[in-house]
């Protein structure tokens, strides 16, 4: 089982380090924006995926520019509800993802290497509030989402309480975008 459980650590990291090497291959190119761009030519529906693109590290800068400006144009109030549902689909998955695996294997390193300290600071009741408190306040900031997710993630926070905050951190972004929209323009 140690093998097993070292594999998917392994598996783990090369699937990270893979979508990391294809989203700084879709930035450089540029294939992103254009197809961001694309989306914004569709509206609403352009606000949808853009949320979605939203919540990455790589692809935060170029989706934030298509929600100002499908703001500017339209309803504010619009795009912000549907941008943060595609910001929550996309939140989702990479939640999940940190959830279900990487705090696996954030477990099995700590027990492994057997740094008590570490381990017993992961169990305090206090590190399982303040961790998804910084956490919620990273998504609802302009910065990437990965870092607040993996916080609530690693906290073993529940999925049916990420997806409405996921929701509400978002809309209240987005938003904050929107109201610059319309300010600035």
């Amino acid at each position: 089982m140690p093998k097993q459980k070292n594999n998917n650590i392994v598996r783990d990291l090369i699937l990270i380090t893979l979508s990391v090497i294809i989203a700084v291959i879709l930035a450089k190119t540029g294939a992103l924006e254009g197809f961001l761009a694309g989306a914004k030519e569709y509206g609403f529906l352009g606000s949808l995926i853009a949320g979605m693109f939203f919540v990455s590290i790589f692809t935060a800068a170029p989706a934030g520019v298509v929600l100002f400006e499908i703001a500017a144009a339209g309803s504010m109030w619009e795009v912000a509800l549907l941008g943060a549902i595609g910001a929550m689909i996309g939140d989702l998955l990479i939640f999940r993802f940190i959830k279900v695996r990487i705090s696996k294997d954030v477990s099995w390193l700590i027990r492994k290497t057997k740094q008590e300290r570490l381990a017993s600071i992961f169990r305090l009741k206090l590190f399982r509030w303040l961790v998804p408190f910084f956490g919620a306040l990273i998504i609802v900031s302009p910065l990437p989402d990965e870092l607040g997710l993996a916080m609530m993630g690693l906290s073993k926070m529940k999925t049916a309480i990420f997806m409405p905050m996921s929701f509400v951190l978002n809309f209240l972004g987005i938003l904050i975008i929107g109201l610059f929209a319309k300010d600035l323009l």
